[in-house]
């Protein structure tokens, strides 16, 4: 017996077929609809309040300084006068002449070698503090007091001893930002879980292994912690020391600005200024939570 497939039988076979495929595209769309949709809304969850906000920020600002009586320069004024600071950050024009990119990138190398040594020393002197009772009664009142002096405040000892200022601004950084990284860093280290103490006796692991498998995963959310206070410090410390010590950073800029009565050069600083010390915060965060996994200090 033999079947015979008919013109309508073939018809209604192709149309299943396409259904069929129609509806295995639309499954393979929809999940991919679905996760890029939910990013774009976390997107703009993020950047549109704040630039609304900004926006609002601006225009009041724009109104209040509208009178030519007013001692402060307009947001259209300040790019009139300053477009080539924002528009160019990388000029060289000459030896005291650059962009504010290349400022702020000096300003950085003296943050990131006071930033370095203050992490290094910060954490191990922490760990000191954390581990024992003795030193934590010697050593804790003295921090608490050192940690309150003003960063400018070092700076007259400083280039006393060592008579230039360069090293002198990158011992500003280190004894400004290495406060919080101890305090924290001592935190963390005594609030070790009581069995991670035990396991660590079981297990007889010795000084070095139980510094680097117990103590330190463990205060990690706190060190991170305080190394996000330490490096706004270091950011706050090297700005103000370059006001008083010179060069071509950051600091200096503004205060050589102040003097030649330019305030929108002024703005535009602060501008990259307050950029510069928002990214560091966020890579130093961003660190944390790659060495920590998420956790967060209690």
């Amino acid at each position: 017996m033999t079947m015979q497939i008919t013109k309508n039988d073939l018809v209604a076979t192709t149309v299943d077929d396409d259904r069929s495929i129609d509806e295995l595209y639309a499954r393979r769309r929809v999940p991919l609809v679905e996760k890029h949709g939910a990013r774009i809304r976390a997107f703009f969850a993020a950047i549109v309040p704040p630039m609304i906000v900004l926006a609002i920020l601006l225009g009041l600002w724009q109104l209040l300084c509208l009178a030519p009586t007013s001692a402060l320069p307009s947001p259209s004024r300040i790019w009139s006068e300053a477009n080539d600071l924002i528009l160019h950050p990388f000029f060289v024009a000459g030896p005291q002449d650059l962009g504010l990119g290349w400022r702020v990138l000096t300003s950085l190398q003296r943050v990131a070698i006071g930033f370095g040594l203050a992490s290094v020393a910060g954490v191990l002197l922490g760990v000191v503090v954390g581990q024992s009772q003795w030193a934590m009664r010697g050593l804790d009142p003295l921090f608490q007091v050192l940690r309150t002096v003003p960063p400018l405040a070092w700076l007259p000892i400083s280039l006393a001893a060592f008579r230039d200022s360069h090293p002198s601004a990158i011992f500003v950084i280190f004894i400004t930002s290495i406060w919080p990284i101890v305090i924290n860093t001592a935190v963390g280290v005594r609030n070790i879980p009581q069995d991670f103490r035990n396991v660590a006796a079981v297990l007889r692991l010795d000084h070095f292994e139980f510094f680097w498998k117990i103590m330190i995963p463990s205060a990690a959310p706190y060190i991170f912690t305080g190394l996000r206070i330490g490096v706004g410090l270091s950011w706050l410390a090297i700005v103000a020391a370059e006001m008083l010590t010179g060069g071509v950073g950051i600091g200096f800029f503004i205060w050589d600005a102040w003097n030649s009565s330019r305030l929108p050069d002024i703005f535009v600083a602060l501008a990259y200024i307050g950029v510069t010390g928002f990214v560091l915060d966020r890579i130093v965060a961003a660190i944390g939570v790659l060495a920590t996994r998420g956790a967060q200090a209690s």
